[in-house]
């Protein structure tokens, strides 16, 4: 039999998120093996796509797409997440996290942010709290590009509350020069991927505590169409010595890396009320371009700021994938745009929306997750 998702070309993890119509108007029966109906019954199957028409008519920042608070309005959430517990990373001033930490609090949620310099967070967490909701804001310091400071933001965050709804890996760092972190990782790898990969490990116990079976608690990571220009390089994660440093392949490494890990933690941990979803979040001019000068003055052009996102816009999808109820009970998936992504075409462009094959992977998503145990020294019991 020739099923659906081998025959339309989508991946085995987006099916619970299609809407499916068939040929005679009639459920057909479905494979005893895999659950799909055949091929030859389905004329046509949509992507989850709730904002497809906002996106049709790109002007720029501001433009009809929506913003992060949108999502939390439309999703009937403004005030009804009082006592579920967020947690933010990379919440320094001008990115996307102040901006996803300002729609969480909207919900009435306690949001927890991390920033490297606690004064700027304090500055985030005071101007999140001026729009008056009840959910606490609080800052907690962290470095991702050292594995000793995620330990102890773990800590600190467990100190103050024993459970954790949603977890939003937001922060990152984007094609910087060749570097190590202070454990001797390759900077975007390690801070990207690794130190990510620690802190979901240790706040495990919060995530599973807080899931219900109204609600399975959430792992976000956000990753980037950059991932198209990556490859595990299991034989040399640091680019050390088989492998040429270039900023944007290592950039690559660590954003595929961000969706491979949101994968195969949804396929470890979703029987157990944990689930994960990757994202890019567009284009966007954040500080996260602060190492590359040709994109920084490439994002002034007219023709680039047509398309670029406001902050509030960049961070809708990944409140999408905390917040909306199309996603209970499942995860897996990569979006973009408030939408599940789609594969990229084969000539794929710099600025086209769509996922590589490579991105799911059950194999390697597999053995990076095992390896990554070993690099941050932990044990799973998944």
């Amino acid at each position: 039999m020739l099923h659906a998702v081998t025959a339309i070309n989508i991946p085995p993890h987006s099916v619970g998120s299609m809407k499916l119509a068939y040929s005679n108007g009639e459920d057909p029966e479905l494979c005893g093996e895999c659950g799909l109906p055949p091929a030859s019954r389905v004329v046509k199957m949509a992507r989850l796509a709730p904002y497809l028409e906002e996106h049709k008519n790109i002007t720029g920042a501001g433009d009809s797409r929506p913003t992060a608070i949108k999502i939390v309005e439309d999703q009937g959430l403004v005030g009804k997440w009082a006592g579920n517990v967020v947690l933010v990373t990379g919440c320094s001033p001008g990115g996307l996290g102040p901006e996803t930490a300002r729609a969480m609090h909207v919900t009435g949620a306690d949001v927890y942010i991390t920033v490297r310099d606690v004064a700027k967070g304090e500055e985030v967490a005071k101007d999140i709290l001026s729009d008056g909701k009840p959910g606490k804001v609080e800052v907690i310091k962290l470095d991702l590009g050292s594995l000793e400071s995620v330990r102890q933001a773990a800590k600190e965050f467990l100190g103050k509350s024993d459970k954790l709804n949603v977890l939003i890996n937001n922060a990152g760092v984007m094609a910087c020069p060749k570097g190590k972190t202070v454990d001797g990782f390759e900077t975007q790898f390690g801070t990207n991927h690794l130190g990510h990969f620690l802190l979901f490990q240790l706040l495990k116990p919060a995530l599973l505590a807080a899931s219900t079976s109204e609600f399975n608690s959430r792992v976000v990571s956000v990753s980037s169409t950059g991932h198209r220009n990556g490859r595990i390089q299991f034989e040399d994660f640091n680019f050390d010595s088989k492998v040429e440093y270039h900023p944007w392949a290592a950039y690559g490494q660590a954003k595929l890396a961000n969706i491979l890990f949101a994968n195969e933690l949804d396929r470890r941990y979703g029987s157990k009320g944990i689930h994960a979803l990757s994202l890019h979040p567009g284009g966007i001019a954040t500080p996260l371009q602060r190492h590359s000068p040709d994109l920084q003055e490439m994002v002034k052009k007219p023709e680039v700021q047509a398309f670029l996102k406001s902050t509030s816009q960049g961070a809708a999808t990944s409140v999408w994938a905390a917040v909306a109820k199309e996603f209970e009970g499942q995860g897996g998936k990569y979006l973009e745009d408030v939408s599940v992504a789609e594969q990229a075409a084969p000539d794929v462009k710099p600025s086209d929306p769509g996922y590589i094959p490579a991105a799911y992977d059950p194999p390697t998503e597999k053995r990076l997750w095992v390896e990554s145990l070993k690099l941050v020294g932990v044990e799973d019991d998944a």
